[in-house]
């Protein structure tokens, strides 16, 4: 899970704009203005990068963007995307996990009124290094 920063090639459409990543294999949108263009191409490109994530795939490489050639009708762009932010709003369904703490651990917690649920939440995102 990281930061990405890949090269597209968006093109000029009779209506709007089509957008392709020469790096990533089925990954393809399109959007009627460039900046609709430009914000699926974020979208498609966190959801192709996710799924090879979730799926133990490798990361493709990304292309140097001064290499990635378009045509007459095409503009080349880096688009950039962040797995974690897009976990962070698609995937944030709870799910139950059963731990174990010392007891005397436990006791001075709940004295706190400490919430073990949001404890456990900040120490992995303080563990991960994440917001």
């Amino acid at each position: 899970m990281a930061k990405y920063a890949y090269p597209a090639i968006f093109t000029k459409e009779e209506k709007g704009y089509s957008v392709a990543f020469p790096d990533i294999e089925g990954c393809f949108t399109c959007g009627d203005t460039l900046p609709e263009a430009m914000e699926m191409a974020e979208d498609a490109l966190c959801l192709m990068l996710y799924d090879h994530e979730e799926d133990g795939e490798a990361i493709p490489t990304a292309s140097d963007v001064k290499t990635v050639q378009g045509g007459t009708a095409e503009v080349v762009s880096l688009v950039c995307c962040d797995t974690v932010e897009y976990r962070k709003l698609y995937d944030n369904r709870a799910v139950k996990k059963t731990l174990t703490i010392p007891n005397w651990l436990n006791t001075l917690s709940e004295r706190a009124g400490i919430n073990f649920s949001t404890a456990l939440q900040e120490a992995l995102k303080a563990k991960l290094d994440i917001q």
